[in-house]
């Protein structure tokens, strides 16, 4: 039976000339347990993030021919999040392939966001070493590009569209500020206020801090008469 590492080559479409390269970007913290001679994917994940941030600008650059920089911003915030790289990693199980120490794996690290969109980012670093741009160019279109395709047909979010309003008009970057926690602990209620210079604040409320935010941005939008 092939080892962990051989089937994550073959889901990836890629096989490492430099197993060293996948072996380390596939090394958590917790598995070395502080034995500074085992390297972890720590520098790799720096390089991967750099080159996932250079593809999807170019990409989005590309794709979206008549947008300025504020209305691609938040595209590649949405593109390059640590929850989109976690997708992309649960789409070829690199969790399976997660090099993690003991008390991790009972923690349940191999499906954690955090650790998996780390990784991912470390393996298309690894990718890029191994095999250069093109070969790194051929995972981020198999799978970005699909994700960037549909961005095309796809509104955006409340908070992103405030963003990008804000950009076009001149106005400032949107505040969000948490003002209230109301509600018990099984079902709380947040009242978030976001703040665009010069406008008036307009508040949101929801489930979550983050349901607060978006609910906060669509009441902007709506009372300064923009469509959401």
């Amino acid at each position: 039976m092939a080892d962990p590492i051989a089937r994550l080559e073959q889901r990836i479409g890629y096989v490492f000339t430099d197993k060293r390269l996948i072996e380390r970007a596939l090394t958590h913290g917790s598995f070395a347990e502080g034995r500074k001679t085992i390297p972890t994917y720590e520098r790799l994940e720096f390089l991967g993030d750099r080159v996932l941030g250079l593809m999807t600008a170019e990409a989005l650059f590309k794709s979206f021919d008549k947008a300025d920089e504020g209305a691609l911003a938040p595209r590649l915030n949405s593109m390059v999040r640590k929850e989109t790289c976690a997708d992309v990693a649960r789409a070829v199980d690199l969790g399976a392939a997660l090099r993690i120490g003991k008390s991790e794996e009972k923690g349940g690290g191999r499906n954690k966001t955090s650790i998996l969109g780390d990784a991912c980012e470390s393996l298309m670093a690894a990718i890029y070493l191994d095999g250069g741009r093109a070969a790194v160019q051929a995972f981020f279109d198999h799978h970005w590009g699909p994700r960037i395709e549909a961005l095309k047909a796809k509104p955006l979010d409340a908070k992103s569209a405030l963003q990008e309003w804000a950009a076009k008009t001149g106005r400032g970057v949107p505040r969000y500020e948490l003002t209230e926690r109301s509600g018990p602990d099984h079902r709380p209620v947040f009242t978030v206020q976001v703040t665009v210079t010069p406008l008036a604040p307009a508040v949101g409320e929801g489930g979550s801090k983050q349901v607060a935010e978006r609910a906060a941005a669509e009441e902007l939008l709506k009372r300064e008469g923009q469509h959401v």
